[in-house]
C-alpha cells in the first residue's frame, strides 16, 4: 500500500508562500512618479490593470524614480453573493508598519511602503465586480504606495492646468467639480486628475491618474444632443456604494487633453455649490482662511508627514472661491483668467 507523506510545519514545502516563484505575467507602468510592476498569473486581473492605467502619460517627479511592485493573486472559490449584489466595503487595517485593506474574507490588499511592495488577493467570484476591484482595491493600493514611498501629500481634489502650471480644485460633493472638469477638457485645458491629487511638499509639484471621469447622466444637460449621445454610447455605467449610478467616461482618447507631465500647483480654487444666477463669480480667499479650509476638507492628508511642509507653502499661492454661473463654460473662462495671471 502506497502512503503519501503529509507536509507539516516541521517539514514545509520549499516555497510555501510562493515568494520565489516568478509570475507568468508582468505589466510595467510609470504612474504617479513611480515605476510600477504589476505581477500576476491571471490574464483577467491583468486586464483590469490595463483598463485602469493603459494610455496614461508617464509622470516623473524626481530624477531617481522609485521602483514599486504589486502582485495580484486570483484566489479560487469563495461564495457568491446572495442576489448578486455589490461586494462588502473595503476595511482598512494596520499593524507593524503593514497597511491592509480587506474585502470580505478572501479578498485583501497588503502593502509594505518601506519596501515599496504590495500584495492584492482577489477572490474569483469578485471578478464579476471588476469595477470595484479596480476602483477600490487596485487604485487604493497604487495611490497609497506612490504617496508613502515618495512622501507625497494625498489630496481629495481635482487639478487642471496648462503650460506646466496647475490649479487645485477643491469642493465638497455637489459643488460641480466633475462637471467643471469635463468642460475644462472640452475647452482645451489639461487634466492632471479628477478626484485624487498627489503633491510633493517641496515645490508643490503634483501628479495624478486621469483615466476616468464619473458623472451623473443629468450633468450632461449642458452639452449638445450630439455630444450627449456620443458620451453615453462610449461610456460604461457604474454604481457607487451609495446606489447612485454614474457614467464612467474614459478620458484616454481625443478630444481630451491629459497633462503630459506633472503640474506645479500655482493656485487653489474652492468650488462653491452656491449659484450666482448669472456668470461665474470669483472671490479672493485670504491665505489664513484658505489654509483652514483646506485642512478641514483634507483630514487624511493633514495627518501625513509632509503636510506641515505643504502647509507652509500654501500661503504663497493665490486662493479663490468660485461660485457657479448659469453654464460651466463660464467657470472655465474664469479658470483661464486665473492661469493667465499666474507668473510663468
Amino acid at each position: 500500500m502506497r502512503t503519501t507523506k503529509r507536509l507539516t510545519l516541521a517539514a514545509p514545502p520549499p516555497d510555501p508562500f510562493g515568494e520565489h516563484r516568478v509570475p507568468a505575467l508582468c505589466e510595467r507602468r510609470q504612474l504617479l512618479g513611480g515605476r510600477f510592476d504589476f505581477e500576476t498569473d491571471s490574464l483577467r486581473l491583468l486586464r483590469i490593470v490595463r483598463q485602469a492605467y493603459a494610455g496614461l502619460p508617464a509622470h516623473r517627479l524626481a530624477r531617481r524614480t522609485p521602483h514599486l511592485r504589486l502582485r495580484l493573486v486570483l484566489i479560487p472559490g469563495g461564495r457568491a453573493r446572495a442576489g448578486g449584489g455589490e461586494p462588502p466595503p473595503v476595511r482598512p487595517l494596520a499593524a507593524g508598519g503593514l497597511l491592509c485593506g480587506a474585502v470580505g474574507g478572501a479578498t485583501f490588499a497588503a502593502l509594505n511602503p518601506q519596501q515599496g511592495t504590495g500584495l492584492l488577493g482577489v477572490s474569483h467570484h469578485l471578478l464579476r465586480s471588476a469595477y470595484h476591484v479596480r476602483y477600490e482595491l487596485l487604485e487604493f493600493a497604487v495611490y497609497v504606495l506612490a504617496a508613502r514611498v515618495q512622501g507625497l501629500v494625498p489630496l481629495h481634489a481635482a487639478c487642471v492646468g496648462r503650460g506646466g502650471r496647475g490649479i487645485l480644485l477643491v469642493g465638497a460633493s455637489g459643488a460641480g467639480k466633475s462637471t467643471l472638469v469635463l468642460h475644462c477638457l472640452l475647452n482645451g485645458l489639461d487634466l492632471l486628475a479628477e478626484d485624487s491629487v498627489l503633491v510633493r511638499p517641496q515645490g508643490l509639484l503634483a501628479t495624478g491618474v486621469a483615466n476616468f471621469l464619473h458623472l451623473r447622466p443629468d450633468s450632461l444637460r449642458f452639452l449638445s444632443a450630439a455630444q450627449r449621445s456620443t458620451l453615453v454610447k462610449k461610456s460604461a455605467v457604474i454604481r457607487r456604494r451609495s446606489g447612485v449610478r454614474k457614467l464612467e467616461i474614459d478620458l484616454r482618447r481625443p478630444p481630451y487633453r491629459l497633462a503630459a507631465a506633472p503640474l506645479r500647483i500655482c493656485a487653489v480654487v474652492f468650488l462653491s455649490a452656491t449659484k450666482t444666477g448669472g456668470r461665474a463669480r470669483l472671490a479672493p480667499v485670504p491665505a489664513a482662511r484658505a489654509l483652514r479650509r483646506l485642512t478641514a476638507t483634507q483630514r487624511y492628508a493633514a495627518n501625513q508627514p509632509g503636510w506641515e511642509t505643504f502647509a507652509r507653502q500654501l500661503p504663497t499661492l493665490p486662493a479663490y472661491e468660485l461660485r457657479r454661473g448659469a453654464h460651466p463654460r463660464d467657470a472655465v473662462d474664469v479658470l483661464r483668467t486665473v492661469l493667465a495671471r499666474l507668473p510663468p
